[in-house]
C-alpha cells in the first residue's frame, strides 16, 4: 500500500473510533460503518478517501444536530452594538486649538476610524447622541450648550452608526425649535432616532427591532406606554435607552435599578443607560441585561478627560426558528478609551490592548468577566 493509502486508512480508523466514542458519550444511536482492516484485505485508496469523506460528513452533520438541540433549535442571530454618549461638537463658550472643531475639522472619518470596522460588521449600532443638531443661534441659558453642525451627521453614516437615542438633557439646548431641527436633520441623513415621545423601528435580516428613550425625568408610566407601542408594531426585539443616574458616579442608584427592572418586566429585551459619564455595572436580571452606564464614547464637550474609560458592548439576540421571538442573549464587552492620546482628549476612541491594566479596569467597573461572554 502507498503512503497515501496508509494515511487514508489511518484517517478512516480514527474517524470511526471518534464516531464510536461520540456515540457512547452521547447515548444517541449512530449508523454503523464497517471497514475491513485485516492484513489480507485489498484496499482501494480512492475508496478509502471517499469513505473517509463520507464519515467526516456524517460526523459533522451529527455535531450540527446536537448543537441545534443544545440551543433549542434557535434560528437567526442579530448583533447590536451599543455605545455611550456622542457629543460631536464643543461647548459654545469654549474656543481654542484643543477643542473638537479645531482638532477634527472637516475630516468626517476621523472620530470613528478605530471602531468603524466593528460597526460595519454588526447588524445595527445604537448610540446616545447628546447634542442638538441645528444652525440656530438662540439657545438655553445653562452651563454647557452643545450644538452640532448638521453636516457632521455624515460622521455617523460613514461609521456605520444607524440609530441614536435623543432623549437626554442636551437635545433641547437650542430650545424646542432646536429639537425639531435635530429630528428633521436626522431624518434627512437617514439616521433612525427615538426619544420619550416617539418610538422607532429598524428592520434587519427579517427581524424588527424597536427602540425608545427615556430622559433624566423619565418614569415607568412613560416607559410602559412606549413598550406597548412597540409591541403593537410587532417588534421582535425591544431596546430601552435610559438617560439617568448621577454624573461622575460608578454605581447605579435605587431609582435606576427600579426603573430598569420594571422595563424588563414589562417587555424590554435590554436596557442601556447613559448620562453618568462613567462606567457602571451590568446587571443580569430576570433573564435579561441592564447596562447601567456606558459612559461617554466620543465626547467633544471636554478636552481634558478625568476618566477616559469606555466600552463597546455587543448583544447577540438569538431568535427562535420563526424569527419572531428572542430566546436568548449573549453579551460581548470591548473596552475602549475615549481618546487615542493621554493626557487630554483627541476625540478619537481607541480600543485598550487585550489584557492591559486599563482593559481589566473597564471590566471591573462593569462587574464583568470575559468568562461571562
Amino acid at each position: 500500500m502507498s503512503r497515501a493509502g496508509c494515511r487514508a486508512l489511518a484517517l478512516v480508523i480514527c474517524l470511526s473510533v471518534s464516531m464510536l466514542a461520540a456515540s457512547c458519550a452521547s447515548g444517541n444511536d449512530t449508523q454503523n460503518t464497517t471497514v475491513d482492516v485485516s492484513p489480507d484485505a485489498t484496499v482501494d485508496e480512492q475508496g478509502l478517501s471517499d469513505m473517509a469523506a463520507s464519515i467526516a460528513t456524517e460526523t459533522e452533520a451529527s455535531l450540527e444536530s446536537e448543537a441545534s438541540l443544545e440551543t433549542g433549535g434557535a434560528g437567526k442571530e442579530i448583533t447590536v452594538s451599543f455605545i455611550g454618549d456622542l457629543t460631536l461638537t464643543q461647548d459654545i463658550n469654549v474656543r481654542n486649538s484643543a477643542c473638537f472643531d479645531s482638532v477634527v475639522g472637516s475630516d468626517l472619518d476621523y472620530c470613528f476610524k478605530n471602531c468603524k470596522g466593528i460597526f460595519e460588521k454588526d447588524d445595527m449600532t445604537l448610540a446616545n447622541l447628546e447634542n442638538a443638531v441645528t444652525t440656530r443661534k438662540t439657545h438655553a441659558t445653562k452651563q454647557f450648550v452643545f450644538g452640532m453642525k448638521p453636516e457632521n451627521l455624515e460622521m455617523l453614516k460613514r461609521a456605520g452608526i444607524e440609530c441614536v437615542n435623543i432623549a437626554n438633557n442636551h437635545t433641547k439646548d437650542y430650545l424646542l425649535e432646536g429639537l425639531e431641527d435635530t429630528r428633521k436633520n436626522l431624518d434627512d441623513h437617514g439616521i433612525i432616532w427615538s426619544d420619550q415621545n416617539y418610538v422607532s423601528t429598524y428592520e434587519v435580516n427579517g427581524v424588527r427591532i424597536g427602540m425608545f428613550g427615556l430622559s433624566n425625568n423619565g418614569n415607568t408610566s412613560q416607559g410602559f406606554g412606549l413598550i406597548d407601542q412597540l409591541k403593537e408594531k410587532k417588534c421582535d426585539i425591544i431596546i430601552a435607552s435610559c438617560h439617568w443616574g448621577v454624573e461622575a458616579t460608578y454605581e447605579a442608584n435605587g431609582e435606576q435599578k427600579a426603573l430598569g427592572r420594571a422595563l424588563i418586566d414589562h417587555g424590554a429585551d435590554i436596557v442601556v443607560g447613559s448620562h453618568p459619564h462613567r462606567l457602571q455595572p451590568i446587571e443580569y436580571y430576570n433573564g435579561h441585561y441592564i447596562i447601567y452606564s456606558l459612559s461617554n464614547f466620543c465626547f467633544g464637550g471636554n478636552n481634558r478627560l478625568s476618566d477616559p474609560d469606555s466600552v463597546i458592548i455587543q448583544c447577540k439576540f438569538i431568535m427562535d426558528e420563526t424569527g419572531d421571538n428572542c430566546v436568548d442573549y449573549r453579551l460581548k464587552v470591548i473596552p475602549y478609551a475615549q481618546t487615542s492620546t493621554r493626557p487630554g482628549n483627541d476625540f478619537c476612541p481607541k480600543p485598550y490592548d487585550w489584557g492591559s491594566e486599563e482593559y481589566y479596569r473597564c471590566l471591573r467597573r462593569l462587574e464583568w468577566s470575559t468568562e461571562d461572554e
